[in-house]
């Protein structure tokens, strides 16, 4: 039996652009989802979702048949299966065990659909725990390019690199296209308001795919937002040149990109009430910045605040179901 973890994220700025090829910086939090698995000798794949911020079930299915027959939402089927069932044939293949079976059982703190990149914790850690018990011992950049296969196939080819290689990596990460690295970077202020519900991001993704491909304007403001991250990287790099704690005057600068940021994404049309709600509130109550983080259309929102304010503020703000003050995760997978 093998157990790994891995970390979601918050999107500092990018979300939507990275999918055209414009750079994004993700940093992984210490929201974790953790991934237990035991080989079994018939060749079968029982899945046991214990606590995905889901109603909890246990799934048993073989390679043979046409799928589990369970009775609940095609979208709470995926989330428990089409995932775990790709991080699994990536183990297979990397340990070249086309037949091997395993008990999988899932356990996460990370919202479903907020943004948080569940998904891409959940595919990493199976991928690393199902590996290591098939003996084999791939490398963190490893996992988060087959992770990335695995998501990629479950998004239509609409992923990208981001989600899984922050989760792998830990840390601030910038990805641009296929160009992957890790960004060194001070402690950041993160808190993370969540409305409880969550966002289509096929829809989304869609919904500005369409939007780029009609008006030049469109388009004009995703390559904005890539301008964006770039003077964001700069200021990090900065910033984290002496590690530590950032200077207030840095802060104050990823802030105002973080606002301006949250702006673009509301003009490509993929934000929503309850997190502009959350955003003005956090920047009324002396947030740095707030924006949107990862598909929109519901979930959360990250803001940048080394006080209690936003945290306070957010406790008593409608749209808010839950609010926490988020660490960065400066590891990645790991094999607890």
């Amino acid at each position: 039996m093998h157990t790994a973890s891995a970390p979601g994220k918050v999107y500092l700025f990018g979300e939507h652009a990275v999918v055209y090829g414009e750079p994004a910086i993700p940093c992984a939090v210490e929201r974790r989802a953790t991934v237990t698995v035991e080989g079994r000798d018939d060749g079968r794949l029982r899945v046991d979702a214990k606590d995905l911020q889901i109603e909890g079930f246990t799934v048993e299915y073989g390679a043979t048949d046409s799928g589990p027959a369970v009775d609940v939402s095609d979208s709470l089927l995926e989330a428990a299966t089409k995932y775990v069932d790709g991080a699994i044939e990536q183990a297979r293949d990397a340990a070249d065990a086309p037949d091997a079976g395993f008990d999988v059982e899932v356990e996460s703190d990370i919202p479903l659909g907020a943004g948080l990149g569940s998904s891409a914790a959940v595919v990493v850690a199976t991928i690393a725990a199902a590996t290591a018990e098939l003996g084999v011992d791939l490398d963190a950049r490893e996992v988060a390019d087959r992770a990335y296969q695995v998501e990629l196939d479950v998004q239509d080819g609409q992923a990208s690199r981001a989600d899984t290689f922050c989760s792998a990596m830990g840390g601030a990460v910038r990805v641009e296209g296929d160009d992957c690295r890790t960004l060194s970077t001070p402690d950041l202020p993160f808190v993370i308001g969540y409305d409880g519900g969550s966002g289509d991001t096929g829809k989304l993704v869609a919904g500005v795919r369409d939007l780029r491909d009609r008006y030049d304007f469109a388009a004009d403001t995703v390559a904005a937002i890539g301008d964006l991250v770039r003077e964001g990287e700069r200021l990090l790099e900065q910033a984290g040149e002496d590690g530590g704690e950032p200077d207030e005057e840095a802060l104050e600068e990823l802030g105002g990109l973080m606002d301006f940021d949250h702006g673009l994404l509301e003009a490509l049309g993929v934000s929503a009430r309850s997190l502009d709600d959350m955003v003005w509130t956090a920047r009324e109550s002396g947030a740095l910045g707030a924006k949107l983080t990862g598909a929109g259309g519901g979930g959360c929102i990250v803001a940048l605040d080394p006080t209690d304010g936003t945290e306070t503020a957010l406790t008593y703000e409608s749209s808010c179901e839950q609010v926490f003050r988020a660490e960065l995760a400066t590891e990645g997978v790991r094999i607890e």
